[in-house]
């Protein structure tokens, strides 16, 4: 692996690359349990539903909420990621579990179905789901329906810009707050500086972006291209304002990027914050002095946009 000045604030994962295969997913699958620390805050409600997916097919959520949120709140829908295959790490949770406090909001955060069992279009399909059922269910909920918004990181940004542009192209009741986009895997096309340039950095790289592509994308002409590559979308006009956050070192830089520009071409407001020092899931080292400082300001983001 080359060397790139990565912060060694994220050690050891400045140094770990996954193995990427099928059998090595499914194996890693079996071992992935939601984390004891989930339910240990003595500062928050967490109560988990199974709430309806793609067709029917029932899914796991988690509504976290800090414990004196008034009635009518607002909301985050939460997509995790793990590269379509995995479920997320005790750090996605305490990132879930951090946005509640700091942006006084619930946070309702999503299981969907994983490939390669269910390949693209469910993972697409199941988070829309999702994002719907929490805004029909929104008063039972205690959630303000007028203040969702919508938030992942790596593969779950594309599955919140995904749920964004399936709630206006299907003509939704939904249309969400924001969207929240960190270190995001928005252009399918692999062919970036970014791609070419980082094929072989921590965490994450275009050779593993390569290899999962077979196993989460198995019949591409089964999913349109907009919710596959949503930078390739005929028209981001009418999405909701974005955060869009990057990694220096990451290979999927320049998609985050790309999006921030075409957004404000179609005169929807981005924000796009370059991260220094940083490689693809910088933040699953949560206590690093950079993790605290992004969530802080994502929670800031949120804050501001759920005071309407």
């Amino acid at each position: 692996m080359a060397k790139y000045p990565i912060s060694r604030e994220f050690f050891p994962f400045n140094l770990f690359t996954p193995p990427m295969s099928r059998a090595f997913v499914q194996l890693a699958q079996k071992g992935m349990k939601t984390p004891r620390c989930l339910f240990r805050d003595a500062e928050l409600d967490v109560q988990s539903l199974k709430i309806p997916g793609f067709e029917g097919a029932m899914m796991e959520a988690f509504v976290i909420s800090p414990r004196d949120l008034p009635e009518a709140a607002p909301c985050l829908v939460n997509f995790h990621g793990g590269g379509f295959v995995f479920e997320g790490y005790s750090s996605h949770y305490k990132m879930a579990m951090a946005y509640a406090k700091l942006a006084r909001c619930k946070v309702v955060y999503v299981r969907y179905r994983l490939a390669p069992a269910h390949p693209f279009p469910v993972p697409q399909e199941d988070c829309y789901a999702a994002l719907c059922w929490v805004h029909a269910h929104a008063q039972e909920l205690g959630i303000d329906p007028k203040r969702i918004g919508v938030g992942g990181d790596s593969a779950g940004g594309t599955l919140t810009v995904t749920s964004c542009l399936m709630a206006r192209d299907r003509g939704a009741a939904v249309r969400p707050l924001f969207q929240m986009l960190v270190y995001p895997w928005l252009d399918g096309r692999d062919a970036s500086d970014s791609c070419r340039r980082f094929t072989d950095t921590p965490m994450w790289n275009s050779t593993l972006s390569k290899k999962v592509g077979p196993i989460i994308n198995p019949e591409p002409a089964r999913t349109p291209l907009a919710y596959r590559s949503p930078v390739e979308a005929d028209s981001l006009a009418d999405l909701p304002p974005a955060y869009i956050e990057v990694a220096e070192f990451d290979c999927l830089h320049d998609d985050g990027v790309l999006y921030a520009d075409l957004l404000r071409k179609a005169g929807v407001p981005a924000e796009l914050t370059e991260t220094k020092g940083t490689m693809h899931g910088f933040d699953t080292v949560f206590n690093a002095p950079t993790t605290q400082k992004m969530i802080a300001a994502r929670a800031a983001y949120m804050k501001r946009m759920f005071d309407i």
